[in-house]
């Protein structure tokens, strides 16, 4: 038997370890981004926080960040292999006014322009780029299945994801791999939809949203900020990807199993008129439109969920153990 490589005579190969990366964060103050950063730093990681102005000093891993005029301190990036973009106006606080419309797409278009322009422009960029999008991309669309291949729909939000997305061809061009991560309903008592619906549904208040037919695509934070690492490491992800649970819900349904796993009553509806009256544009965009993605990318990559169904995720994200029979006397 001949040896090959640096197998020696008889033995076999040892297992070859991950390379440690250097990855830069934007967004790390979010409920995503925090997460993010978390798990890289128990990956033992290097985290690299692209932040904005004066909140950079005092911190060497930190990398100025001036979201005004887009540049970014690229001797600060040097060596870094990934940057994962998540920084954006937090679309859901506050009514959709004209001022907020205009922060949410400024924050996303303009800031991500301006980012990989930078990045573009550098001697040895970073080789990914990972950029959040959104499933509003597709917009109001029943109980059609959406892949990635589904063009993009109507409405404020597919508007922003759609510009969002082409604001990263500078990157493109410059030989950077591209991954646009169009995230849905983001499961974590921490922050998002379920945080302001915990309230009202453990004071037995929740119920179902306009007709409960719509279909909403959601995903656990764990396994966000695992497709996020995963979409880093896959060399064969670009594009976009839909980030969310092989199983959409209907908003019926998910009011079903939010009141079994907190052991709730869940007898109040919210009228669809009641949605609009107290959120304005964005109750149509974020909680009655009926989008129901499907994550082809993910799955024909083999990404593994650790939640898939939903029951499984809100007793994950909740710390809510099922219930268990009791056993028999013998």
């Amino acid at each position: 038997m001949i040896a090959s490589g640096n197998q020696h005579l008889g033995q076999p190969l040892a297992p070859v370890a991950p390379r440690a990366m250097s990855i830069a964060v934007s967004g790390t103050s979010g409920l995503v981004g925090s997460a993010l950063s978390r798990a890289i730093v128990e990956r033992d990681w290097k985290l690299r926080r692209l932040v904005r102005g004066h909140s950079s000093r005092g911190q060497a891993e930190n990398i100025p960040w001036d979201t005004d005029s887009g540049l970014v301190n690229c001797t600060a990036l040097s060596g870094v292999d990934a940057v994962v973009h998540l920084a954006g106006e937090n679309i859901a606080t506050g009514r959709w006014t004209a001022a907020k419309k205009f922060r949410i797409q400024d924050s996303r278009v303009v800031g991500t322009h301006k980012l990989c322009k930078s990045l573009a422009a550098m001697s040895n960029p970073p080789r990914v780029l990972v950029c959040a999008s959104a499933i509003g991309y597709y917009g109001e669309r029943g109980d059609q299945p959406l892949t990635e291949s589904e063009p993009p729909g109507r409405g404020f939000l597919a508007e922003v994801c759609t510009q969002w997305e082409r604001a990263t061809q500078p990157a493109v061009d410059a030989g950077i791999r591209v991954v646009h991560m169009r995230i849905g309903v983001v499961l974590s008592p921490a922050g998002g939809a379920l945080k302001q619906m915990l309230l009202p549904f453990r004071l037995c208040l929740g119920g179902t949203i306009g007709s409960g037919r719509q279909y909403w695509s959601w995903i656990s934070l764990p396994d966000l900020v695992r497709s996020l690492l995963f979409a880093v490491e896959t060399d064969k992800l670009a594009g976009p990807v839909n980030a969310v649970a092989p199983n959409a819900v209907s908003n019926a349904e998910f009011t079903r199993v939010m009141g079994r796993v907190l052991r709730r009553s869940t007898l109040f509806p919210l009228p669809s008129f009641a949605a609009r009256l107290a959120l304005g544009e964005m109750a149509d965009d974020l909680l009655l439109a009926s989008i129901r993605v499907v994550p082809e990318q993910l799955q024909q990559n083999a990404f593994k969920f650790e939640h898939p169904d939903l029951e499984t995720a809100l007793r994950a994200v909740l710390n809510r153990n099922p219930p268990t029979s009791k056993s028999a006397t013998p």
